[in-house]
């Protein structure tokens, strides 16, 4: 994967922490996933138009609830709908921001779904890469997924 469509995450990540859930985000080096989520809950966008592919942000349930619990002013039990919705926002904004940055291309993002359960599965689109951010929070770790790739619009067309 090109990383011109990985370093607009990583700033996207910082940003979205530290100005809307103001927690400082340590990300470590990213690399090559092979397995997703390994985490209890999970936010996830598709993206389409010039770049293709799924987003997935995945936390433990105890260091989602601090995130949510920061960025929405509140204690929300995981399976409330406002927590769904919050997680949903979180992720969002982070593809979002990242998207903004892809120069040149027309993308356009799903709007989030969030599930909630250890041992749940989220498969990558078939032939696209991902690439796992790990990040650490002063109360634990969390991953940002990112599997996208550049729509081959000459195969398209045919």
């Amino acid at each position: 994967m090109d990383v011109r469509y990985i370093n607009p995450f990583i700033e996207a990540v910082r940003s979205v922490f530290s100005t809307m859930i103001k927690i400082d985000v340590t990300l470590e080096k990213p690399h090559v996933a092979e397995i997703l989520p390994r985490y209890d809950i999970s936010g996830i966008i598709g993206m389409s138009g010039d770049v293709v592919g799924s987003v997935v942000l995945s936390f433990p349930a105890p260091v989602a609830k601090v995130v949510v619990g920061k960025f929405a002013g509140g204690d929300f039990a995981v399976t409330s709908p406002d927590f769904a919705d919050a997680l949903g926002e979180i992720v969002n904004m982070i593809s979002g921001a990242a998207k903004a940055k892809f120069e040149g291309k027309n993308v356009s993002i799903s709007t989030p779904s969030v599930i909630v359960g250890s041992g749940h599965t989220v498969t990558r689109p078939t032939g696209t890469v991902c690439i796992s951010l790990p990040c650490k929070v002063y109360c634990g770790e969390f991953s940002i997924d990112i599997a996208i790739r550049e729509e081959n619009r000459q195969a398209k067309a045919a």
